[in-house]
């Protein structure tokens, strides 16, 4: 699940690190309204929108006046912004958020995230911040540091030095840094989040560290553990399709492929998709319904499926374990007859009662081409689509 930037801060807020004062915006009135409100000289406007690099997308601007407050909030509501992150759909802004400007003297990088090749958080801090980052990590790789922190010992001293000389800090300043890195990593694990970014994270002329920005990404298996941060999802971000798939239990992510892909259980929907791709296609979602799949989910998961225009063909996937392949076999029939299904079907079923499930299937009077093996459902699929075209 993904947060806003003002989410994230409202976050860090409560961690204990300092963020600049800032107010969510709906409208230019209200932008303005909330400038005067944090007083001062200048301000940034800032698009809220799920998606790095805002700044490129012309989503972030300064401004030294009430009148340009006014004149970026209208630029950048309702605007849509397309980022290297967003594609080339872009995302409609819906909210700005102002905060009050600060003297920056430089800009770094830093981001904490799950790293599952190695078992352990991994923080990666870069000398050059701001919004050409990544173009830093493939051009000068020298100016970005990778710390691997242990989970059983937490943030180490020697770490922290090695980022504040790669930061050229002095030792106040280091010890600064140890007790910023300090309240993030311990947010991180508070939070349960999969990436927490700082970019850019600047020395103020004062000489004091200060986070720009924050995205916050939490881990949607443990967000139940979290229900005052589940309240902050914003709908408007997210697929249609998969709000949809969570109020039914299903575990649908869209892709940009032109198979659909039903199958229960993740390895296996994982293993289906990479056979779909062996064989020259490409799927066009990953949609797990769970080892307990009813009639109901499945209805729900062909609704899914053929809601996406793209979509040219079918595979489903299951194998029989607690629930029964001739139940899901029945599901799949009354499903097919109730979408009224238009595309090529393949059904591949394997274990419990699969014989009785493969006989409802071919009994069905239905267009349903069956499969014994995974291996051979893909080529199904792929051949029985090209003849439907």
């Amino acid at each position: 699940m993904n947060l806003h930037e003002y989410q994230g801060k409202q976050l860090l807020k409560e961690a204990g690190i300092s963020v600049l004062p800032g107010v969510l915006a709906n409208s230019s009135e209200e932008a303005v309204a909330a400038a005067e409100q944090l007083g001062g000289d200048v301000w940034v406007v800032k698009a809220q929108v799920h998606a790095g690099g805002r700044g490129l997308g012309g989503g972030i601007k300064l401004a030294r006046s009430l009148d340009e407050v006014r004149a970026h909030a209208e630029a950048i509501l309702g605007m849509t912004l397309i980022t290297p992150q967003t594609g080339a759909a872009g995302k409609v802004v819906h909210h700005v958020y102002v905060e009050a400007g600060c003297a920056i003297d430089r800009e770094f990088y830093m981001s904490l995230l799950v790293d599952r090749a190695h078992h352990c958080i991994t923080l990666i801090a870069s000398s050059e911040g701001g919004m050409d980052v990544e173009k830093v990590a493939e051009e000068t790789p020298e100016k970005v540091k990778t710390i691997k922190i242990d989970i059983l010992t937490g943030v180490c001293g020697y770490q922290v030095r090695e980022i504040g000389v790669l930061y050229g800090l002095d030792k106040v300043q280091q010890r600064a840094l140890f007790q910023l890195i300090t309240k993030l990593y311990n947010a991180f694990l508070k939070y349960d989040l999969g990436l927490l970014e700082i970019n850019p994270l600047v020395l103020t002329q004062e000489g004091n560290l200060q986070p720009l920005d924050a995205r916050m990404v939490v881990d949607d298996n443990a967000i139940y553990r979290h229900p005052r941060i589940s309240e902050m999802r914003d709908l408007k971000e997210d697929d249609p399709a998969e709000i949809e798939a969570m109020q039914h239990d299903l575990n649908y992510i869209k892709l940009d492929g032109e198979i659909g892909c039903m199958v229960n259980g993740a390895g296996l929907a994982m293993a289906t998709m990479d056979i779909i791709q062996y064989y020259g296609a490409s799927p066009a979602n990953f949609l797990d319904v769970g080892g307990g799949a009813t009639r109901e989910k499945v209805t729900e998961a062909f609704k899914l499926i053929l809601s996406d225009k793209n979509v040219k063909g079918v595979l489903v996937n299951i194998f029989g374990g607690i629930m029964r392949c001739d139940v899901i076999a029945e599901g799949i029939i009354e499903a097919v007859k109730e979408v009224k299904l238009h595309v090529p079907l393949v059904v591949r079923l394997e274990g419990t009662a699969v014989d009785a499930g493969i006989s409802l299937l071919k009994n069905s009077k239905l267009p349903i081409v069956t499969a014994k093996s995974l291996d051979e459902a893909a080529q199904s699929i792929i051949h029985v689509m090209k003849e439907a075209a």
